[in-house]
């Protein structure tokens, strides 16, 4: 399966971002990905449709849309889903998590669901066929900087199992502290697209091309 970097633009540079932006397109970034976060669901405000609205006025690249908000049905029209797009919403946080993923389907997008370390994977058993993409959060949602679950990495790896037996095209994304240390050992799991943000690709003493370049040699394996 195809190795792929989605930059965590919670992480970049806001006083600079259309140029962050150009960085990351020159660097061959995948996806941007964009964490919405309500002070709800999570305890933090980030970003929002009009932030997305801006950064698809300067970037060609499709966006990794993760919806850390309460009951994202009432939401997901705000943020234009378009073809190529991922979608992922959190399974703790809708109450007709088919019907969500299959609307997210209807408006051209790639759904995807969120789950939180402390949620076990068969919660995901009666929608394996309506997924793209399984998020597996490796650390709690809502702040950049955390300590890596160490529980996710098995929980990957047994993730990917569940997929191969179900939904064998269905890729999977990990998120929180993907270090270049961590992303390898995430990438062993099962996992095979990895969300850079603090500690990796915005890393402090890298240029986004160096670190792009670092990371991408840290999960492809021989």
């Amino acid at each position: 399966m195809d190795i792929k970097l989605a930059p965590s633009l919670m992480c970049a540079d806001l006083t600079h971002l259309a140029a962050d932006l150009e960085a990351l397109e020159a660097a061959k970034a995948d996806y941007l990905h964009l964490d919405i976060m309500d002070g709800q669901f999570v305890p933090n405000f980030t970003l929002g449709p009009d932030f997305l609205k801006a950064v698809r006025s300067i970037s060609s690249l499709p966006v990794d849309i993760h919806l850390m908000v309460e009951r994202p049905e009432l939401h997901l029209q705000l943020f234009d889903p378009q073809p190529g797009d991922i979608v992922c919403v959190h399974q703790e946080a809708t109450y007709h998590l088919q019907r969500l993923l299959q609307t997210i389907r209807d408006l051209g997008a790639k759904p995807a669901v969120a789950l939180n370390p402390a949620t076990p994977i068969h919660m995901l058993e009666h929608v394996l066929e309506d997924l793209d993409m399984v998020l597996i959060m490796t650390v709690n949602p809502g702040y950049a900087g955390q300590k890596l679950v160490p529980a996710s990495l098995p929980k990957i790896r047994a993730m990917r199992q569940l997929l191969d037996g179900a939904n064998p095209d269905a890729e999977i994304e990990v998120d929180g502290n993907v270090s270049f240390a961590n992303a390898s050992r995430m990438g062993e799991a099962g996992a095979n697209i990895f969300v850079g943000g603090s500690s990796s690709i915005f890393h402090p003493g890298f240029t986004i091309d160096e670190a792009m370049a670092k990371l991408r040699g840290c999960v492809i394996f021989p």
